[in-house]
């Protein structure tokens, strides 16, 4: 579940956490459908893509203090690079989250 703290609301969605390399690289890839969130953490790099994928997703960067400061909706099998180093990444089907860019969030 995500805690709005800005907003002070709870998103009932199941996080997946992708805290190791190979979860950061097998991520959404090759899923029909997802019902939950992956959140990607110790990262190196803030580079996200779409390769393999088989729908839109909405994406949010996250600094060390979960505050989401840019937001990105991918198409499959497209490359994206955030304007400054994240510390967390958020992935959800497009739409299915109603965050925008100075909400902090955390993760229960």
């Amino acid at each position: 579940m995500i805690l709005n703290k800005t907003s002070n609301e709870l998103i009932d969605i199941k996080i997946i956490s992708a805290d190791n390399f190979f979860k950061r690289f097998k991520g959404l890839m090759l899923k029909k459908e997802i019902d939950f969130a992956m959140l990607f953490s110790n990262l190196k790099d803030s580079s996200i893509h779409t390769h393999f994928m088989r729908f839109d997703i909405d994406v949010y960067f996250l600094d060390k203090n979960k505050i989401i400061f840019e937001k990105a909706t991918l198409k499959p099998w497209k490359f994206y690079r955030p304007k400054k180093q994240a510390n967390y990444i958020l992935e959800a089907k497009k739409d299915s989250l109603k965050l925008k860019v100075g909400d902090k969030l955390e993760f229960l």
